[in-house]
């Protein structure tokens, strides 16, 4: 975030001015951005401009030059070596936390509470099921996309343990209650038939999905980096999820517009986020009520896009999916992929990347660029971030 002289109280000599270079993906020229900050935000700024894959250009006292708009433009111009810093070298995510319990020593979380998501003439069994972290030492933290591990009790056919399952969080850092104290998750129970015919229950899905409130879980974790949000307080934020795989996009929902968590983040999220949500039915949309109620509240930061496949068509009048929303909104979505600011996350089933894939790639060949070579440069800019399963 940018900050004013006003702002940190400082004189001009004690500010600096930051250019920094990145590639402006579909485009074959750098961006060139300038940023005037006082030296004990440099760490915040330095670790913002790696996070979208930018390279320092200059560091100069603000005194020694006129001051400039930082308005983005091309240069062909090659960049200059990045300038030594005295500012910390931290990696990136470095203090997020990762393995603080591990399958040989898990932690014991408690059932808080466990009730379906779904509503009446809804396809399976999908709960919100809520556990206790208190009393741990060292205490269970995450932030919000990562996930945890569950052991579910009892053994396998060869009478060893059951094996953990990982699971995206569907909570705050807060939790749900806004204590600090407790983590939450979306499953939905696995169900299928086997080549004989018979019906089959996943093993943990099915565990958690019947447990009461009060029962003991073993619990592991946290894990995952892949979809941690940016700490830009003015990123642009397109969601892309299927049923719950909404988990992760709730959390970064809740941070962004959920007032509590505003108050306590001391985040202010000022830029635009986009959800797009795939579903079978209206009844299987997840959290549907809180999304358009931020929806409501939020309308020039928050758009929530639904695609009902079972209830909706696409433009070939066949069923509604999510690549049929993207396509729709192509130039929008690219527009703001143009940006570098812009994040992507996609959470869901494996089966939905092909789909957004082709989706993606027509979007692009409409506009002149190649997805192949544009997917790439965001994964390598940290701005396209994926979890199927």
């Amino acid at each position: 975030m940018r900050v004013s002289n006003a702002a940190t109280g400082q004189m001009s000599s004690d500010l600096f001015t930051v250019v920094a270079s990145g590639c402006q993906v579909g485009a074959g020229s750098s961006v060139v951005q300038s940023y005037t900050v006082a030296m004990n935000q440099f760490s915040a700024l330095f670790k913002r401009l790696g996070a979208t894959g930018a390279k320092i250009v200059s560091v100069t006292p603000a005194s020694q030059e006129t001051p400039k708009s930082p308005l983005a433009v091309n240069s062909s111009a090659p960049a200059k070596k990045a300038v030594t810093s005295s500012a910390p070298k931290n990696k990136p995510n470095s203090t997020v936390p990762v393995n603080t319990y591990k399958p040989k020593a898990p932690f014991l979380g408690t059932v808080t509470e466990n009730y379906s998501l779904l509503k009446e003439g809804a396809i399976g069994t999908v709960q919100h099921i809520t556990f206790d972290l208190s009393g741990g030492e060292p205490q269970l933290e995450y932030v919000e996309g990562q996930s945890i591990g569950i052991i579910p009790e009892g053994e396998d056919a060869n009478g060893k343990p059951h094996k953990l399952r990982l699971y995206s969080i569907a909570s705050t850092r807060h939790g749900d209650s806004y204590q600090d104290s407790t983590v939450s998750l979306c499953v939905r129970q696995l169900e299928y038939k086997n080549e004989a015919g018979e019906q089959i229950y996943g093993v943990c899905s099915s565990y958690l999905c019947g447990i009461e409130p009060g029962s003991k879980v073993k619990i592991t974790g946290p894990v995952g980096k892949e979809m941690l949000l940016p700490e830009d307080e003015e990123a642009n934020i397109i969601m892309l999820a299927t049923g719950t795989g909404i988990a992760p996009m709730r959390t970064y929902i809740r941070r962004m517009f959920e007032p509590r968590e505003r108050e306590a983040n001391g985040w202010t999220f000022r830029g635009k986020a986009w959800l797009f949500m795939g579903a079978p039915k209206t009844a299987n949309l997840l959290y549907d009520e809180d999304f358009l109620h931020y929806e409501k509240e939020f309308p020039d930061n928050f758009r929530y896009t639904k695609a009902i496949s079972r209830e909706q068509q696409n433009a070939k009048g066949g069923r509604m999916y999510i690549q049929d929303r993207v396509l729709e909104h192509a130039d929008e979505i690219f527009a703001l992929i143009e940006d570098p600011k812009t994040h992507v996350y996609m959470c869901g089933l494996r089966g939905m990347e092909p789909g957004i894939d082709e989706a993606m790639t027509a979007a692009a060949a409409a506009k002149g660029m190649d997805w192949s070579e544009l997917r790439p440069q965001l994964k390598k800019a940290h701005r396209w971030h994926v979890e199927t399963y």
